[in-house]
């Protein structure tokens, strides 16, 4: 897909929900497990900072991702995302699923995608975005390919291009920069 920087800015401003896949996303893609079968997932620090930031700015957070891991389910709760599928290769029906609970419109919708499995979402939606290291087709159907690798720092350039876009990033910056 094709864009401008136009295209994507008024994208960006109608977001109201980020949708996020994990594997690739939030974190390399690389499956981790320890000796007793354990899995065990990095995540950014800054990417985490950022959702705080951009859920502060009114823009709700959600996690769809194919996946079960506990450890998914302990970095949502520590970020304050409520919005948590696991285990579903259908991503689609399961962001269906978080429409019918609390209603938004797919094109104020953003996603960060990266592989196959994220397609259906992507194409369906106001806002595909994805990682550099994403599948092609999933690259090429983005509106916006982040600087980023997944896992490294991404959804935190997605965060705060949202937040600028939407004229909440001063703001939301501000109590770093305040003193006594």
């Amino acid at each position: 897909m094709t864009t401008t920087e136009e295209q994507l800015g008024l994208a960006l401003r109608k977001v109201r929900w980020l949708v996020l896949d994990v594997d690739g996303v939030l974190t390399d893609g690389r499956l981790y497990f320890d000796n007793n079968g354990n899995e065990l997932k990095t995540f950014h620090t800054l990417d985490g900072h950022g959702i705080k930031m951009l859920q502060k700015s009114g823009v709700q957070v959600a996690i769809i991702t194919g996946r079960r891991s506990g450890v998914v389910e302990r970095r949502a709760h520590d970020l304050g995302i409520h919005k948590l599928i696991q285990g579903r290769e259908d991503k689609y029906k399961a962001l269906q699923e978080l429409l019918a609970e609390d209603s938004c419109r797919l094109e104020d919708i953003a996603y960060v995608g990266d592989d196959y499995p994220d397609l259906l979402v992507m194409t369906r939606i106001g806002c595909p975005i994805s990682v550099p290291d994403a599948a092609p087709p999933v690259r090429e159907r983005a509106l916006w390919v982040t600087r980023a690798r997944g896992g490294e720092g991404a959804v935190r350039e997605v965060c705060d291009r949202i937040m600028q876009v939407q004229g909440t990033f001063d703001a939301a910056l501000a109590p770093y920069l305040a003193s006594d």
